[in-house]
């Protein structure tokens, strides 16, 4: 295993298991109190209304990364037919219907784009996977587009037209399976890019109440006490850092993989 690579899981993986896992291990409400420092059965003391600090640590992931993980999927599902047709068709009208309007979505900003939609109605953890899939598919599309046209030009794939193979064969069996390592480097670094844009949302209290077990929530909730109560502040900042970065380590090692081969 690649340092890199070993790297990036060792840091991706404790805050991934906290998320998915914790609420497993998070037991019941106790009663609140007043305790800012870690002591009388709080490891990390009480949040701003008495909230136990572990407790809401343990509960706070899955949200966030359940609503990326689901972005991120959702993004690719739709870009990754509109980016091969695009490449493989020969009608110029039909790529024109299919990426320009991708690219004037391109040109808003993903986080305005999110406050427009969240000033109309209010999106709940569904509503926010979906926004965030939505502004993630035109540069999404463009990626599937641009490393499925290098492919669509090769010989072997003239070939398979030639034969009178199905465009589902041509497209997915032969492009798709192509251009599946450069997704792969490029879904490592479109996760990190969402989960920051979901964590960004939820601190601006977009799609989770005021009052969730979030880390983005707790974050935002507790910032006035940094200082009296650093803990609940810098934990789960570190955690939604570090699922970042190792994201980046790990899409880092899937691109010098790919270069060596």
């Amino acid at each position: 295993m690649k340092p890199r690579f070993a790297l990036g899981a060792v840091i991706v993986g404790v805050p991934l298991l906290l998320a998915l896992l914790g609420p497993l291990f998070a037991g019941e409400p106790g009663p609140r109190a007043a305790s800012f420092t870690p002591g009388g059965g709080h490891w990390l003391g009480t949040d701003f209304v008495g909230r136990d600090v572990w407790r809401q640590i343990l509960l706070g992931g899955r949200s966030v990364v359940l609503v990326a993980l689901a972005a991120t999927a959702l993004a690719y599902l739709a870009a990754l037919p509109l980016g091969l047709i695009s490449a493989l068709t020969h009608r110029a009208w039909l790529e024109d219907v299919l990426m320009r309007p991708l690219d004037v979505l391109l040109a808003v900003p993903s986080l305005l784009m999110i406050l427009l939609v969240a000033s109309v109605f209010t999106p709940g953890a569904v509503g926010l996977a979906l926004l965030v899939a939505f502004v993630n598919i035109p540069d999404a599309a463009r990626i599937v587009r641009a490393a499925a046209a290098a492919v669509s030009s090769r010989p072997a794939v003239e070939a398979l037209r030639m034969q009178g193979e199905t465009w589902w064969r041509t497209a997915v069996g032969h492009v798709g399976r192509s251009v599946a390592r450069t997704l792969a480097a490029d879904a490592g670094v479109r996760l990190t890019g969402v989960l920051y844009l979901v964590a960004t949302a939820a601190f601006l209290g977009v799609g989770v109440e005021p009052d969730a077990a979030d880390w983005a929530v707790m974050v935002d909730r507790n910032r006035t006490g940094l200082f009296v109560q650093p803990w609940a502040v810098v934990v789960p900042a570190v955690l939604i850092v570090a699922l970042t970065m190792g994201g980046n380590l790990l899409a880092d090692a899937a691109l010098e993989k790919r270069r060596r081969t």
